[in-house]
C-alpha cells in the first residue's frame, strides 16, 4: 500500500544530544541516527514533509508543571531541559532544513503543547510516519493522539528506540499496531514510490570498503 508523499510527514521525534544520550551507548546510538538520516533524505527527495519535534522548557513551562506531575515534575525541579541548552537542539546528523516544520514540546506528545497538528493540516497532511524517541514516551504518547485525531499512521520500526529493550519490543510489536502500521525504513522508500535500484556491484576482496547533559537528569525522567 503506496501513500501520497505530498501528504505524508516524518515525524522526527526527541532527537536531541540530552535525550538522546539515554540510550545505550554501544553503537546503537549511531546506527539509529543513521537509519534516521536516511528516513529523512528519503521523505525530502520524494516531496514530503519533515517535522522536528524537540524538547525543551523556559522558565515559565517549569513554574507551570504542577508538583504532581510524576514525569515532568522532577525535571522541573531541576531545571533541566532548558530549551536554549545546546543538548536539547535537533542533533546535527538530522539537522532541519528549509521547509521542514521544527517545533519545541513540552510534554510526551508532539501534538498536545505545540502547533504541529494545525501545521501539519495547512499543508494538506493526513499520513504520519513517527520515528524518534522514546518508544515508550514521545512516540506512544505522539500516536495515540494522533490516532484520535484520525491521521492515517506508520511507526518506523528500525527508527525509534527506548533505554528498556523489554517496553520497546512489547510495544513495537503489541500496543502500536493497534494504532498504526508497522514499517521499517526499507519499507518507508516502497511506500513512497522512492525504492533504490539495484546497488553497484560488490567490491572484490582487499577493497576499501550530549551524554553530559543527560547525566543532570533525573533518572525517571531522562528519555521523554
Amino acid at each position: 500500500m503506496n501513500t501520497t508523499p505530498a501528504h505524508t510527514a516524518l515525524l522526527v521525534l526527541d532527537c536531541q544530544p540530552a535525550v538522546l544520550a539515554a540510550l545505550p551507548d554501544d553503537g546503537d546510538r549511531e546506527a539509529l541516527l543513521g537509519r534516521l538520516a536516511d528516513a529523512v533524505a528519503a521523505v525530502r527527495g520524494s516531496g514530503g514533509t519533515v517535522a522536528h519535534v524537540r524538547v525543551g522548557f523556559t522558565e515559565a513551562d517549569w513554574e507551570a508543571v504542577p508538583d504532581g506531575n510524576t514525569s515532568f515534575g522532577p525535571l522541573a525541579r531541576h531545571r533541566a531541559l532548558h530549551h536554549e541548552d545546546p543538548a536539547t537542539a535537533v542533533h546535527q546528523r538530522l539537522a532541519p532544513r528549509e521547509g521542514d516544520i521544527v517545533v519545541r514540546k513540552t510534554r510526551f506528545g508532539a501534538l498536545s503543547t505545540t502547533d504541529l497538528d494545525r501545521r501539519l493540516r495547512e499543508r494538506g497532511i493526513t499520513t504520519l510516519v513517527v520515528a524518534g524517541v522514546s518508544t515508550g514516551g514521545a512516540v506512544l504518547s505522539t500516536v495515540l493522539d494522533a490516532a484520535d485525531r484520525d491521521y492515517r499512521l506508520y511507526v518506523l520500526s528500525d527508527g525509534v528506540a527506548d533505554p528498556d529493550p523489554e517496553v520497546h519490543e512489547v510495544l513495537l510489536h503489541r500496543v502500536l499496531p493497534t494504532r498504526a502500521r508497522i514499517v521499517d525504513t526499507v519499507g518507508l522508500r516502497s511506500l513512497l514510490g522512492t525504492a533504490p535500484g539495484p546497488g553497484p556491484a560488490a567490491p572484490r576482496p582487499g577493497a576499501d570498503a550530549g551524554r553530559e547533559a543527560a547525566k543532570s537528569l533525573p533518572a525517571s525522567a531522562r528519555c521523554p
